[in-house]
């Protein structure tokens, strides 16, 4: 049996079986490498060659966590909730208020992960505070987590900016170069746009259909706050405006070296002149937002010794032979395999970020074999990478909204977060994932 098979089988195995993800991803890549041959020494050279394909991007998204820490540490978001809290619940129970709370918890979660990039960091800071509210209105909070899990997944998918540069950029079109496709003037909007409507018109059906009846929940005094999030100073105009001119610092400073790293640096070193952060509580709040990501930057970095090892063993020409001969050529069936592949591979690894350099190396020989276009081939390694990470158990995009609305304890995970995210974004990415491998 093929060696690159049987340690994608292993890892996932491991993966859905509760056994930690990069611990499931080091057995995978060793057991792949000892199928095909290689000596344990040589595998683990070969992992550890991969090693260093993911330290810049793991070392932007810790950084980023840390500007992240320091956002929150200034208080702007907490000042930001308590004030929008006093104003909704001022204002009478009516359907505009309901309309508008959707509006701002998608918005917030769209813009956390590129305008303000502090990721899931946003949702223990507004979310509680607004939960007696959204009882009042008995909205149901699986259509909450929808509407956060959109926010937190569509954007970095689509909009090449924060998280979008590192997966889009720095991910996707890195990791297909690397495995042999020439992605020079890629346009990676516009091949994006159809998986991404695929996701908008799932969370249509989540607002319009699924969950537009009203849900009683009983009213129980949750914490405003995580206390990890909690700045010790009362938050202020000066601290709020200080991280206005943060965010917009580094955003200009990403545009202008085309570096998120450098924009972030940029962006805590304000929080220190002004002190914000002051230097004494600089190490703690540039740590916690590390430790925020690191898990994270962990598994992106032994994903892609795992995809290393897979090269090593050289069985990758033959899987893609073998599949060639199963699929006879036909692309519309080779195209759907491949993202219920993905689907799998990303449910058990929970990180879309960690998926597409196992899949692109394996993926884009299969595609250029197959004759599928550079944009087709961009559309479905993407697709595939982004299939799992909303409803997959262990994703950051179904554990921060469950964080959230979990704090009065009549959130369940599983139920109210998973299953929901599963069904109204999965099932359309895999048919406009296909729609767009097809019409590329």
């Amino acid at each position: 049996m093929n060696a690159v098979l049987i340690a994608v089988v292993i890892m996932v195995g491991l993966s859905l079986a509760r056994v930690h993800v990069v611990l499931s991803l080091i057995i995978g890549a060793v057991a792949g490498g000892l199928v095909a041959g290689l000596t344990v020494a040589d595998t683990l050279t070969a992992f550890q060659d991969g090693l260093k394909n993911g330290a810049q991007i793991a070392l932007s998204y810790a950084i980023l966590g840390a500007f992240a820490m320091a956002i929150a540490h200034s208080g702007a978001p907490k000042l930001l909730a308590d004030a929008m809290t006093v104003r909704l619940n001022q204002a009478s129970a009516t359907r505009s208020v309901k309309w508008l709370l959707f509006a701002v918890v998608c918005v917030m979660a769209i813009f956390s992960q590129n305008l303000i990039p502090i990721h899931i960091a946003f949702i223990p800071l507004i979310i509680p505070p607004l939960l007696l509210l959204f009882n009042r209105l008995q909205v149901d909070r699986r259509l909450l987590a929808c509407l956060m899990t959109f926010g937190l997944v569509n954007t970095y998918m689509f909009i090449p900016y924060g998280f979008g540069d590192i997966f889009l950029n720095q991910i996707i079109l890195k990791n297909i170069n690397d495995a042999g496709m020439d992605t020079t003037g890629a346009s990676i909007m516009q091949i994006m746009i159809i998986p991404a409507l695929g996701m908008l018109i799932g969370l249509l059906l989540a607002v319009f259909v699924s969950y537009r009846k009203p849900r009683v929940y009983q009213n129980i005094e949750v914490a405003k706050a995580a206390d990890a999030l909690m700045t010790s100073d009362k938050p202020s105009h000066y601290r709020a405006w200080v991280a206005l001119v943060a965010i917009i610092a580094a955003f200009l400073v990403h545009l202008y070296t085309d570096s998120l790293l450098m924009g972030s640096i940029a962006g805590f070193a304000i929080f220190m002149a002004s002190g914000v952060v002051k230097w004494r509580e600089a190490d703690s709040v540039f740590n916690d937002g590390i430790k925020m990501m690191a898990m994270i930057g962990f598994i992106m970095i032994s994903a892609q010794g795992f995809a290393e090892v897979m090269k090593a063993t050289g069985q990758i020409d033959a899987l893609v032979v073998g599949a060639m001969e199963v699929f006879g050529g036909n692309q519309a069936v080779a195209a759907f395999v491949m993202l219920i592949i993905g689907l799998v591979v990303t449910l058990g690894i929970g990180s879309s970020f960690s998926t597409v350099p196992i899949l692109a190396a394996i993926y884009v020989p299969l595609c250029m074999a197959l004759g599928f276009s550079m944009p087709a081939t961009i559309a479905l390694v993407a697709t595939a990478g982004v299939l799992g990470d909303a409803g997959s158990p262990a994703s950051d995009s179904t554990l921060g909204p469950t964080m959230g609305l979990n704090m009065d304890g009549q959130h369940d995970h599983i139920k109210d977060s998973v299953l929901p995210t599963f069904i109204h974004y999965n099932i359309p990415l895999i048919i406009f994932g296909w729609i767009a491998a097809m019409v590329l």
